[in-house]
């Protein structure tokens, strides 16, 4: 059904590589790896989860390894195993849930399958061809049933509500026969073999396209809605936007109006900017300018006119907004500006290829006029070394670049100057080296050492409120573990040990905010386990002696709060429970002494 798509999930997606059949297993893809030292340092620090997707996104690596894993790419950017039978599952990225199973035939959906919302409950459940749904059932978010559907014969379709919306004969999964309904229970519009005037509805049960029908599909004159505003209005054919149309901003500004072939700008058309005047006029292919074309200022001045090659120009010359001859391409090489949609400079330096080139200096600008980036292009891409800046002037970056991102060593600022972190990146994040965290405020609130983006080595976190030392020690992973302290707000240290995995783990010692000495022995997921410690209530002693589990266990005295003893003996599990013990009146006087069993008197003396 047409109105029944995949949701929007991330770009990115994780790849489940336990199954058979996959082209590229981990261990093949990691001894696959030639002597390469910029590729062993990384994988020397990754999961192997995360040096499969490292592969994946990084295209010069692949093509230095001699692979290529664009198979494993779906039209939607997600990632799949399909096993050698046909069969095949898709997971998303960021949060690895499955999110289709089934049957796959030249890269599409073929066959039986199913869906999942990202709840986990059954989202579709039925038979696609060529990727489109023929037959099934479909289920809201909480399981209410919103699609029946046959391949050929009596369906149903159903609003969010449960409202009928179609009712019906289809024929290979197209309605053929029926009626259709608003949502408010009106009959809305009647389709006869294939053919007449429709009304589909998308999420939320808004409009999103009306007009003629033919063969079960969009044919002739049609409208397309987004967010219940027009967006298109022309011709369609086999379901897909072919012939005459117009294209229209959300504002309702006309923006393209032209020919199309299967969706896209295709043949003669014109662009307009947001106040109505041109701004290209000119031929298109698949979607992009190819052939003779002019571009023109937001003022409607010429900007630009000659040729183009797969959306890039190729022979031609730039204009100034006073008329003047700015520069000249010829067979995609030149020295060209590029201006935004408001004809602000964003953009100064070489093109090799139609392509921003490494030759000569790339230069970019903030709309306010301010420098933002300087350096050289590689393949279209920011590579090598190069500048970004603040809006104040001031240096945000400098370092090296290659695919258009932070990659390799480079040095980070604040908006005043100060020195964030200086180290390597990778993929546009913090790698390796020392730096520093700020929060929103600009206030610092780590310094130290990081690996692999997080911090690792030595490091000191300071408070978030009162910006005093909170912390000193080593990382791993991002969190505190091996030897640390922790401290008070007038500088006493609170605790010196071991950590592990962020939280105190081992041999360590607690002080109060005196310095004085209050617990000394082992601990277990941030609590006193095994010991000699003293407890305080409101800086009264009110307990010193053994802990075990993290409770009184063994030997210990109970105070009270003039700092007189009540009770001195054995513990078990927090009480006094079994064993000898003596208790104590204000005077210091023993009034029992024996033994104990559950926490009371067995046998001794009292006076």
């Amino acid at each position: 059904m047409e109105n029944y798509k995949e949701d929007n999930y991330s770009k990115k997606n994780s790849i489940n590589n336990d199954k058979k059949g996959n082209q590229y297993s981990f261990i093949n893809l990691i001894t696959m790896i030639k002597s390469i030292y910029r590729i062993k340092q990384i994988f020397s620090f990754l999961s192997e989860k995360k040096k499969l997707n490292f592969i994946i996104y990084n295209k010069s690596i692949q093509n230095k390894m001699g692979i290529n894993l664009d198979n494993y790419k779906n039209e939607s950017g997600r990632y799949r195993t399909i096993e050698k039978d046909g069969k095949g599952k898709v997971f998303s990225l960021d949060s690895n849930k499955l999110i289709f199973e089934g049957q796959y035939l030249n890269g599409k959906k073929n066959g039986k399958g199913k869906e999942y919302h990202y709840n986990g409950n059954l989202k579709f459940e039925g038979e696609y061809l060529n990727g489109n749904i023929i037959s099934g059932i479909g289920y809201d978010y909480n399981n209410n049933v919103i699609l029946k559907i046959k391949k050929n014969g009596i369906g149903v379709e159903y609003y969010h509500k449960g409202i009928l919306r179609f009712e019906g004969e289809y024929l290979n999964g197209k309605k053929w026969n029926g009626k259709g309904y608003d949502i408010k229970g009106n009959e809305e519009y009647e389709i006869k073999n294939g053919k007449g005037f429709v009304r589909e509805y998308g999420n939320k049960n808004k409009l999103i396209y009306e007009g003629e029908y033919l063969n079960g599909e969009r044919n002739g004159k049609g409208k397309e809605y987004k967010k219940n505003k027009l967006k298109y209005i022309g011709q369609y054919s086999n379901g897909e936007r072919n012939g005459k149309g117009r294209e229209y901003y959300l504002s309702g500004e006309l923006e393209y109006e032209g020919n199309f072939w299967k969706g896209k700008y295709n043949g003669k058309g014109k662009e307009y900017h947001f106040n109505g005047n041109l701004k290209y006029e000119g031929e298109y292919l698949n979607g992009k300018h190819n052939g003779k074309g002019k571009e023109y200022y937001y003022k409607g001045l010429l900007k630009f006119e000659g040729e183009y090659l797969n959306g890039k120009k190729w022979n031609g010359k730039g204009y100034d907004m006073e008329g003047n001859e700015e520069y000249e391409i010829k067979n995609g090489t030149g020295y060209i500006k590029e201006y935004d949609n408001y004809d602000r400079l964003l953009f100064e330096g070489d093109y090799s290829n139609g392509e921003k080139n490494q030759k000569g200096l790339a230069i970019e600008y903030f709309t306010n006029g301010r420098l933002k980036f300087e350096g050289k292009y590689l393949c279209g891409e920011k590579s090598r070394k190069v500048k970004e800046y603040y809006n104040n002037g001031n240096i945000k970056y400098e370092g090296e670049y290659l695919n258009g991102e932070r990659n390799g060593k480079g040095k980070e600022y604040t908006s005043m100057g100060g020195i964030i972190f200086e180290g390597e990146y990778l993929n546009g994040k913090i790698w390796k080296g020392k730096g520093k965290e700020y929060n929103d405020f600009g206030l610092l609130i780590f310094e130290g050492e990081f690996l692999n983006g997080k911090r690792h080595g030595k490091g000191k976190e300071y408070s978030n409120c009162h910006f005093k030392l909170e912390f000193e020690g080593e990382y791993l992973n991002g969190e505190r573990n091996g030897k640390g302290k922790e401290f008070y707000y007038n500088g006493k240290i609170k605790y010196e040990g071991e950590y592990l995995n962020g939280k105190r783990n081992g041999k360590g010692k607690e002080f109060n905010c005196e310095g004085e000495s209050i617990f000394e022995g082992e601990y277990l997921n941030d609590k006193r386990w095994k010991g000699k410690g003293k407890e305080y209530d409101n800086y009264i002693l009110i307990f010193e002696g053994e802990y075990l589990n993290g409770e009184k266990h063994g030997k210990g005295k109970e105070y009270n709060s003039k700092d007189e003893i009540i009770f001195e003996g054995e513990y078990l599990n927090g009480k006094r429970w079994n064993g000898k013990g003596k208790e104590y009146n204000s005077k210091d006087e023993i009034i029992f002494e024996g033994e104990y069993l559950n926490g009371k008197r067995w046998n001794g003396k009292a006076k």
